[in-house]
């Protein structure tokens, strides 16, 4: 059956009792945007108040070459580079699951409103508890899970989880937190509302490793769950009645996909802010790549690396006097992928 239902390109391997089709275009357009994130992350070792060459900068993450560029690279600069590679391979495959769940184009954790819940859960610690990051990044991603229940259970009718309901239900859910987040801004004072504001922004200034390692951990934990449940989201993605005729328990595995997304997305958004657009254009890019079928996890997770990676080393060289957060850049670019996909005829479908 799965040789069957896997595209003619598809090449089928088995290890033991588990089936893995590859398909070579996909698995090279994976490999190829993989090694550009990781490139962009090397480039981006070099920018910065210091200045240095990629020879230097690659000397120095080995611990050689002047101590000062040693302290700067490894201190400062790699756990930035490496929370924003971790952050974009959590968001480009929570965007993935949410487009198989919703089997909708613009079914990601921002339009749904998952993200604001969690910049829901962070302002309410900046403003009401005064608190500390650590304390905040929890609030955000306690925020995202809530958020993510809530829209659930709203959307759930006869023990289903439509589509396009869970998307509309989800942008209500949004666009109510968003008036919350507003109204906290309001109620902080000025300092509150300072650092509120620059938290929602979306940011990679200052990442240390206690921002990178909950990501990474998120992303090693729940990335091979999803990966598990892949072929399952692409029956599902023929329809409920098909799948469950081919044996797929179709809820329970959109249930735990969703869960699984959220964790992502709260985790990325914990790690770095609010970063817009990523976890919606990741996984459209990596398919009009690859030509791919099926729900693109692993292409999306490495597109969704090389977005934010490239879009922050883009803040950091603009040729202006000011410094731009990295959430601003992605959200101009995002904005503007998603007016190019609402104007392509028969892309969105709701």
């Amino acid at each position: 059956m799965t040789a069957h239902l896997a595209p003619p390109s598809g090449r089928l391997l088995r290890v033991g009792r588990l089936s893995i089709v590859l398909h070579p275009r996909v698995a090279l357009t994976t490999a190829i945007v993989a090694l550009a994130a990781l490139a962009a992350g090397v480039v981006a070792l070099t920018v910065g108040t210091a200045s240095l060459t990629i020879g230097e900068a690659i000397g120095a993450l080995a611990g050689s070459g002047e101590p000062m560029h040693v302290k700067v690279v490894q201190g400062i600069r790699l756990p930035r580079v490496v929370t924003a590679l971790l952050a974009g391979v959590a968001l480009g495959a929570s965007g993935a699951v949410f487009q198989s769940v919703s089997r909708n184009a613009l079914g990601s954790p921002e339009i749904i409103g998952f993200t604001t819940g969690a910049a829901t859960g962070a302002i309410v610690q900046i403003v009401v508890f005064q608190a500390g990051s650590v304390q905040v990044a929890i609030g955000a991603f306690v925020g995202g899970i809530v958020t993510a229940l809530v829209v659930y259970l709203l959307a759930v009718r006869g023990g289903v989880t439509g589509g396009y309901r869970l998307i509309l239900v989800g942008i209500g859910a949004g666009a109510v937190l968003q008036a919350v987040n507003g109204l906290l801004l309001v109620m902080g004072d000025l300092d509150q509302a300072v650092q509120a504001n620059l938290w929602l922004s979306g940011s990679l200034d200052a990442r240390g490793w206690e921002h990178a390692i909950p990501v990474g951990v998120a992303c090693v934990v729940v990335l091979p769950v999803i990966a598990l449940l892949g072929r399952r989201a692409t029956l599902a993605e023929m329809g409920d009645d098909l799948a469950a005729q081919l044996g797929v328990r179709v809820e329970r595995v959109r249930v735990v996909l969703i869960f699984c997304g959220v964790l992502l997305a709260a985790a990325a958004t914990a790690a770095c802010g609010p970063i817009a657009f990523v976890a919606l254009a990741a996984p459209q890019l990596v398919q009009r790549l690859s030509r791919g079928s099926g729900v693109p996890i692993v292409g999306a997770a490495a597109m969704g690396a090389c977005l934010l990676v490239v879009s922050d080393l883009a803040a950091q060289i603009l040729p202006i006097d000011a410094v731009v957060p990295i959430g601003r850049v992605t959200g101009i670019i995002g904005g503007l992928y998603l007016i190019w996909l609402l104007t392509r005829k028969g892309t969105v479908r709701v």
